[in-house]
């Protein structure tokens, strides 16, 4: 018997402008790390992909950073998705191997860097998602909002 979990990450999208680049003006817009149907009794983790896409115009700032936040989650490791009291670990990393937690610098993450981004580009990010398996959790759609912040 397969119970499944529907998991979703909604990630939400805002913007920091220092002061020094006023002239600069950039934007991030994301795709949704959908993980599907999680089920208890498999052996291997349950992955999926989603998206942050940044694009500058007007003046290039020097560097672009994007955060990402806990979701709601006491820490990074584990972020956590939520269906009621009930809660089912995760992570979003920067890579396709999923060691390097994506998140605003602290608690063992780490920021994503664009060096002197392209103006007038798309610069598609993909944020790399994880939930562990063997997680025993009860049916149902489990989620949590993730908020990319970009500093320019």
């Amino acid at each position: 018997m397969i119970i499944t979990r529907l998991v979703t990450i909604v990630l939400t999208a805002s913007a920091a402008l220092t002061p020094l680049a006023a002239e600069a003006a950039c934007t991030v817009n994301t795709i949704n790390v959908n993980f599907g149907a999680y089920d208890v009794f498999a052996a291997t983790p349950d992955d999926a992909t989603g998206r942050v896409r940044l694009r500058c115009t007007g003046t290039r700032p020097p560097s672009v950073t994007v955060h990402l936040d806990k979701g709601g989650a006491p820490s990074f490791t584990p972020r956590q998705m939520r269906k009621g009291t009930e809660t089912l670990d995760y992570n979003l990393y920067q890579d396709s191997t999923r060691t390097v937690i994506w998140g605003d610098g602290t608690g063992g993450s780490q920021t994503f860097v664009q060096p002197s981004p392209p103006l007038n580009t798309n610069i598609d990010v993909t944020v790399y998602g994880r939930v562990p398996a063997g997680q025993d959790v009860s049916s149902g759609v489990y989620t949590t909002t993730v908020t990319a912040t970009i500093f320019f």
